[in-house]
């Protein structure tokens, strides 16, 4: 996929040029205002929106059980975090949500001390956050190499496909069929219909054969509490005082740098994949005020998620806010209005959609005998290495800072010649 547009870019030097212009001079379709005046673009980016709302919701229900908290409350951060990232990030058509990263490092606070400690970590990493992109520190960004990249996305892959297998492996030829006719709904039925995305015609057609049916199965439901209503604002349940910030402080600092690393990451694939630039330093502090919000609306923190943003982009063909704050209400009413029918949608159809989304996210082209014999080996290890380091710990950021540090370690000549080929690879993204 990186390789597609990589290699538009080498073939086509004036692309590069596009590439970095400012919003306003790009004649695409991630306008606000050419979407609202042309109906067809409007209807593709709510339905895009739709599929992208669908996606979210098992996997941040799961991250909820990771962080120990009540499935609600990430859902309701979700919500928040998408509408509030619609209109204040710098990357149109990025997801933000709660996501398996954050969770990962709110787990370990929320079992050893509790949940009341949740509010004043995640303010405090939401203003780490603005900080570092008011100062900034997000054009860091475009120093991180190639093959860094390559490996960062291969894992993404890797980690989404396999966190939908236990979904569809079943002795159950019902989930089985399911996950298969998934796959040939997405896949097959965009070659006679392309006006709806094809995941959302997989996800009503599967549910209302299920109901139907009355067929018992693993449904959305079973994975959390789907009851209707919205909580309050979040009250602080801590005193703030030296007590309360020893325990916060290495909580709110890796929830800071893990969201800024993975949404920073998603940001320049999604650069590359739409072909258009985004505001590194808007995203940063965007982030920060998004995260605070969801804090303080009865939330955890999140990022963005990849996964889901590959949905939005390739899948549903989202290129401007309308779809993200679309996914946002469409969460919402979702959570509230709509609770009992979510709750009814098969956990097989939503692991065929995310199946097809983590091979359409790997980079096959990198594994091609081709390209590892033409690359210099040190390039081959660095991607190997990221790879391995996030798929073993399941963090995408420690995978990508070691993958960093390797490549800080190899000698001056092959770091100069892997930066004169990012140099022609990568566009001049940052603002």
């Amino acid at each position: 996929m990186l390789h597609f547009v990589i290699a538009r870019t080498e073939a086509c030097p004036n692309l590069r040029t596009v590439m970095s212009l400012p919003h306003s001079s790009l004649p695409d379709e991630g306008r606000i205002a050419v979407v609202l005046r042309s109906p067809s673009l409007f209807i593709r980016e709510t339905l895009a929106g739709v599929i992208t709302a669908l996606a979210l919701i098992p996997e941040v229900i799961s991250f909820s059980v990771v962080a120990g908290v009540d499935p609600k409350v990430s859902l309701i951060a979700s919500v928040v975090l998408c509408l509030a990232l619609s209109v204040l990030g710098g990357r149109p058509a990025m997801v933000t949500a709660a996501a398996g990263s954050v969770a990962l490092v709110i787990g370990p606070m929320v079992h050893q001390h509790g949940v009341q400690y949740i509010l004043p970590a995640v303010i405090m990493a939401g203003g780490i956050q603005i900080l570092f992109g008011a100062l900034g520190m997000a054009r860091l960004m475009r120093f991180i190499p190639q093959s860094v990249m390559t490996g960062f996305v291969n894992a993404l892959g890797i980690l989404i496909f396999f966190a939908q297998v236990p979904h569809f492996w079943s002795r159950s030829p019902l989930i089985v069929g399911l996950f298969v006719l998934t796959l040939l709904i997405v896949l097959w039925v965009p070659r006679y219909i392309k006006s709806i995305p094809s995941p959302l015609i997989a996800i009503v057609v599967l549910t209302l054969f299920t109901v139907t049916t009355g067929q018992i199965l693993p449904t959305v439901g079973d994975e959390g509490s789907m009851s209707g209503g919205l909580p309050g604002l979040t009250q602080l349940l801590v005193p703030l005082n030296l007590e309360t910030l020893s325990i916060i402080w290495p909580c709110a600092l890796s929830i800071a740098f893990v969201g800024l690393l993975e949404s920073l990451l998603t940001a320049k694939l999604v650069d590359e994949l739409t072909v258009t630039p985004s505001g590194k330093r808007r995203e940063s502090i965007g982030l920060g005020i998004g995260n605070i919000m969801a804090g303080l609306y009865g939330g955890i923190a999140g990022c963005a998620m990849i996964g889901q943003t590959i949905v939005n982009v390739e899948m549903g063909k989202g290129r401007s806010r309308i779809s993200t704050l679309a996914a946002g209400i469409v969460l919402l009413v979702l959570v509230t209005a709509l609770s009992e029918v979510m709750a009814k949608i098969p956990m097989a159809v939503l692991a065929g959609i995310m199946a097809i989304v983590a091979i359409k996210t790997f980079s096959w082209h990198s594994i091609q005998p081709a390209t590892v014999k033409g690359a210099p080996i040190a390039e081959t290890v660095v991607m190997l290495i990221t790879v391995a380091a996030t798929v073993s710990t399941g963090n995408l950021a420690i995978g990508v800072l070691g993958g960093i540090i390797l490549m800080a370690l190899l000698p001056a000549r092959i770091k100069r010649r892997h930066e004169l080929t990012s140099e022609k690879s990568s566009p001049a993204q940052e603002k």
